[in-house]
This record gives structure tokens, C-alpha cells and sequence, in this order.
């Protein structure tokens, strides 16, 4: 019966003590703990926590050891930097992928276009220098039919047609060797 009193005192006493600690420092040592962390729920955890090692540690609370708001501010400062490294050590955290971002379309693979790129360079050495200089002229160099024929010195009406018949045959050519590749991929 006698344990249970002092027991009771003893936890009468630890709240008092806390009580007094916080009223006489609770406002500095959230302020402290804001201007530490960035984040008022954060830095109200850590004044409890600072307030748990005083209960656990009050021999430390006396003024003959020094400084109480000293103390505890040092014990405060210690948490944010454990939290601080606790939190580096640790890999960065994934964002969820939202269903926005879970529907974006594939992209097509480069490969794709090198070797369309390369068939279409093997088609056009197939073509005659005639139909391949049309092309050139009029898509690679992006000049008017009539610029063409200038530049080629030869009439309107035989760029056009040159135009039509080297088109056909690279038509041709392309589809027959796309047919070919994806004939043997599969």
C-alpha cells in the first residue's frame, strides 16, 4: 500500500514537472522546432519528444547542471538531426503512379525509324539519276515544281512526270522490302 502511494506521487510529480516545462518553455521550444523543420506537426512531435527525454532524465533539469531551456533546446536540435539523417539514409520514396500516367501510349522504338530510313536510302539508289534528282529538288530541297524544272533544265510537264514514276517505283521498291523485313522478323 505504501508503493502504490508514492507511486502515485511520483506520477502526480512527473506531471507537474511536465506541466512546468512546458508552460515555461513549450512556446520556445515549438518555435525553435518550426524554424528547424519547416513543419508545424513535425516540430510538434519533436517538443513531446523533447519533453518525454526530460521526464525520463530529470537530473539534467536542475540549474546547478546548467541551463534547463539550454538543455532542452540541445535535446531538440539532436532530434531534428536524427530525423534529418534517419531521413537521408533512407532511399527516396516513389511517387503512385496515377491512372493518368498508367494510360500513357507506347512510344514507338527509334529502331523502327532507322531501319524505314535505310530501306527508303536502298529504294532511292534503285531509282534512275533522272527520277532521283526530281526528288531531290522538289522534297529534300523543297522547291516548286516550275524551280525544278529551272534548276534541271527541263520542262514543267517532265518534272511532274518524273515526279509520278519515280514516287511509283519507290512505292514499289519500299513496300517490297518493308514486306520482306517484316517477313523475316516474325
Amino acid at each position: 500500500m505504501a508503493g502504490t502511494r508514492s507511486s502515485a506521487r511520483q506520477g502526480a510529480a512527473d506531471e507537474a514537472l511536465i506541466r512546468t516545462l512546458y508552460e515555461e518553455h513549450g512556446g520556445a521550444l515549438l518555435a525553435y522546432a518550426i524554424r528547424l523543420t519547416g513543419d508545424r506537426a513535425a516540430a510538434e512531435d519533436v517538443v513531446q519528444e523533447t519533453l518525454i527525454r526530460a521526464w525520463r532524465h530529470p537530473e539534467a533539469l536542475t540549474e546547478a547542471r546548467g541551463s534547463v531551456r539550454g538543455w532542452l533546446l540541445t535535446v531538440e536540435r539532436n532530434l531534428i538531426t536524427d530525423r534529418f539523417r534517419a531521413r537521408a539514409a533512407r532511399p527516396a520514396e516513389v511517387a503512385e503512379v496515377s491512372e493518368a500516367m498508367a494510360t500513357v501510349p507506347v512510344q514507338r522504338d527509334h529502331a523502327d525509324t532507322v531501319v524505314e530510313s535505310l530501306v527508303m536510302m536502298e529504294a532511292l539508289e534503285q531509282l534512275s539519276p533522272d527520277h532521283r534528282a526530281v526528288l531531290d529538288s522538289i522534297y529534300f530541297q523543297g522547291r516548286s515544281v516550275a524551280e525544278a524544272a529551272e534548276q534541271l533544265g527541263v520542262p514543267a510537264g517532265t518534272v511532274k512526270s518524273r515526279a509520278h514514276y519515280a514516287l511509283r517505283a519507290l512505292k514499289q521498291s519500299y513496300a517490297g522490302r518493308t514486306g520482306t523485313l517484316k517477313g523475316a522478323v516474325a
